[in-house]
């Protein structure tokens, strides 16, 4: 007699492109289908870009909305289980918000369930009010009572979550989140994609890809174009993504007369390719960051890379693209790095750049493997 799937509902705010919701699609799409089945409870009513592709997998999306009104959401979760139920393991992804996920889940009577820290937003609860440090409290206690296993994507997200001694409680560990690397690109055909973007074949163009959210930093990243703009004014700054903040950015651009020199080039499902042959830079000055995928997915494409140096050096596995800057440096210095980060990409070839990163911890099948033992580890 087979032994049933072990059910894993994974928490998450919806599942749109970011870099968590984009793992775990990666991992939907190569994990054993028949030993793990993986559902998506979500926090909104509206359909994201993924949900399709869940369903077709034979998963299910599970709105439980108001997760600001704890005791509405509270009586949905506990009817989104008894209807869909039973769940061996809860893995939720929003980060405090898994203490009361973790003690719900408790309540619910589901056995394994785990708290993952994919952000380091240490600088934020630095700066938070009085209430916010009060549920910021009630969250960590929560979690360090009712979830069994704490995941983090970097040593920075496990201490922004689970404390600074996290190392002293065996339940915390770190599991790095990993890509896909089996479809991606090594050549294509750069002419039609920028001729596609609108960007000029001889545009030194700088890439970022990232939601429009305050922790990108994109007010930042539009200044720095301001700056690579009158050293190179066949600059373009080409922007993937989409967001809250969006309609602000494309203000500013406007407000520094960059509106010929930024590509507002929206979500995309090519980005490796467009990485591969549209960019020749990547910026990432993010204000904080848990382990950001995207950094894989640029060494992968043999793509120089100037990030801010509140990211983790886990990141880098190919030293040679990498290049670490810190905030506090003007935007006219990271302009300057930027024009000259160009060279580093001579450094390495962009097959011998995939075949490193597919031979990392990044690996999606690395990941795979760690979380299935995770899984079942906890499941005994």
């Amino acid at each position: 007699m087979q032994k049933r799937p072990l059910r894993i509902l994974h928490v998450v705010g919806g599942m749109n492109r970011g870099g968590v919701e984009t793992w775990l699609m990666h991992v939907l799409r190569n994990i054993d289908r028949e030993r793990f089945q993986m559902d998506f409870l979500v926090h909104t009513a509206e359909t994201c870009a993924y949900d399709e592709e869940i369903r077709a997998l034979g998963s299910h999306i599970l709105p439980c909305l108001s997760p600001s009104r704890p005791l509405k959401y509270a009586s949905r979760f506990r009817r989104i289980l008894a209807a869909n139920g039973p769940y061996d393991v809860i893995h939720s992804h929003v980060h405090h918000y898994s203490g009361y996920v973790a003690r719900l889940a408790q309540r619910a009577g589901v056995p394994i369930r785990i708290a993952h820290s994919h952000s380091d937003t240490s600088a934020l609860q630095a700066r938070a009010g009085l209430l916010r440090r009060a549920y910021l409290s009630l969250s960590g206690r929560w979690i360090a009572r009712y979830a069994v296993v704490g995941l983090s994507a970097s040593r920075q997200a496990a201490a922004s979550l689970f404390g600074r001694n996290w190392e002293l409680d065996s339940r915390w560990q770190q599991l790095y989140c990993g890509v896909d690397f089996s479809g991606f690109p090594t050549a294509g055909d750069e002419t039609d994609l920028r001729v596609e973007l609108g960007l000029p074949q001889d545009a030194f163009v700088i890439g970022h890809v990232g939601r429009f959210s305050e922790a990108k930093n994109h007010k930042f990243l539009i200044e720095i174009a301001a700056e690579v703009a009158k050293r190179e004014p066949n600059m373009r700054l080409l922007l993937i993504g989409d967001g809250l903040l969006r309609p602000l950015i494309e203000q500013e651009v406007v407000r520094l007369g960059l509106a010929d020199h930024v590509v507002f080039a929206g979500l995309r499902e090519d980005v490796h390719r467009v990485m591969l042959e549209a960019m020749d830079v990547f910026l990432l000055p993010s204000l904080h960051e848990g382990l950001p995928l995207v950094g894989m997915e640029v060494q992968a494409a043999g793509l120089p890379c100037v990030m801010s140096d509140v990211i983790t050096s886990e990141v880098e596995i190919i030293p040679s693209l990498v290049q670490r800057l810190s905030l506090s440096q003007p935007a006219s210095v990271w302009a300057e790095v930027a024009l000259s980060a160009r060279e580093m990409g001579k450094n390495i070839t962009k097959q011998d750049a995939l075949a490193k990163m597919k031979q990392s911890p990044f690996d999606i099948h690395v990941s795979i493997r760690e979380l299935e033992r995770v899984y079942a580890g906890a499941a005994h």
